[in-house]
């Protein structure tokens, strides 16, 4: 009798312990989720992260990190015909009109205005289907592994998809760039036409969460009836700024719920610690055909890394892929990257960063990059 009380309470142990687990995690209503760390893009949580859906007005991140990078601000763009007589006409554009690049894009990005988005891919790349080749190309470039897009604002096309993990990495790189997240936190503001001159526009960000989440700072909604409710979405809070992606959430409104929900956790869960360190990684490599010997790399910043509850800061170790010696024949100009500095947690590696020269070496003769060339073939033994 003894040993099957001792049984039942050891099931009952067992039952609230998995029922606390399941407890902590985030209740998600949308199909598909993510939450990730901002500066490296460590997954916190994921539900179907690597789902193909359709990302709806998500796409704008790539559209306008595209136009920020390739456009002047200052530049005229004009709303062609194809541009005006796009779905939704949210600013009640007519052919000709036109605004500064800045403008455009904050309309695209605060209130998702579908023309202006074609409109900002017919100035950087002539036509949207070349600005689409343009948006895969970068995509990859970026680390996107299951996403394709034919056009620059997400209405429906069964051939335009991406998937939760996909707009993370997006929205990671969008917000590396100073201009794109002084647009994408701004709650409301107005933009006014450069032709004709007395027209402007009030903006409200459809971003809800600005205003009502603590720390809430960017950056994209999302809806057609395809796609459901989707929403890329920043906060931060100290040090730690996250980034969450629900898709085909059912309703309007449980997107904000669901982004709300996976912040919480988050910010409950992950600390900021010392990662690499700058001062500390500073290496000394051997040059041949240079001016001089020896030339001094390291990191361009520092790099702090997010550790969750219960992960011991004195497991992050770094290692360096850099060579001992390095070619000067063509010179080498201080920024260039050289190698890598890899963070590894309990041996396995979770960050890198470029190791870059500290300064110029010019190509030509020095009698230690002689030595160093002669000494070559030693260097590996």
């Amino acid at each position: 009798m003894k040993n099957f009380f001792a049984t039942i309470i050891f099931f009952l142990i067992v039952v609230m312990n998995l029922s606390a687990q399941a407890a902590g995690e985030p209740k998600i209503l949308a199909d598909s989720a993510i939450l990730v760390e901002a500066t490296t893009g460590r997954i916190i949580y994921e539900k179907n992260a690597d789902a193909e859906r359709e990302p709806a007005s998500m796409t704008k991140m790539l559209t306008c990190i595209l136009a920020l990078e390739k456009l002047n601000p200052l530049e005229e763009i004009t709303m062609s015909q194809a541009a005006v007589t796009t779905e939704d006409n949210t600013l009640n554009w007519t052919v000709g009109d036109s605004v500064s690049a800045r403008d455009m894009v904050t309309a695209v990005m605060l209130v998702s205005e579908n023309g202006g988005a074609v409109a900002l891919a017919q100035a950087v790349a002539g036509s949207t289907s070349e600005f689409a080749d343009m948006m895969n190309d970068k995509a990859k470039v970026i680390g996107c592994k299951d996403s394709h897009f034919v056009n620059p604002n997400g209405l429906p096309n069964s051939n335009h998809y991406s998937t939760a993990a996909d707009m993370a990495r997006i929205a990671v790189y969008c917000m590396k760039n100073s201009e794109f997240r002084e647009v994408v936190g701004t709650r409301r503001t107005s933009i006014r036409w450069i032709r004709p001159k007395e027209k402007w526009a009030e903006l409200n960000n459809t971003n809800e969460l600005l205003g009502k989440y603590k720390g809430a700072n960017g950056v994209k909604t999302g809806w057609t009836t395809a796609a459901g409710g989707c929403l890329a979405a920043s906060a931060k809070r100290g040090e730690v700024e996250l980034i969450a992606v629900v898709m085909h959430s059912p309703d309007h409104d449980t997107r904000f719920d669901d982004a709300a929900a996976l912040f919480n956790y988050g910010f409950e869960r992950v600390r900021m610690v010392d990662g690499i360190e700058s001062e500390r990684t500073e290496k000394t490599v051997f040059v041949q055909g240079g001016k001089q010997a020896t030339l001094r790399v390291g990191l361009e910043e520092n790099l702090n890394f997010p550790l969750m509850a219960g992960e011991d800061p004195k497991l992050l170790k770094v290692t360096y892929d850099l060579p001992k010696i390095v070619d000067a024949s063509k010179g080498i100009r201080a920024g260039e990257i050289l190698g890598e500095a890899v963070l590894n947690y309990n041996g396995k590696p979770v960050a890198r960063r470029p190791l870059v020269a500290r300064e110029d070496v010019s190509e030509g003769f020095s009698l230690g990059s002689l030595f160093v060339s002669l000494a070559a073939p030693f260097f590996d033994e």
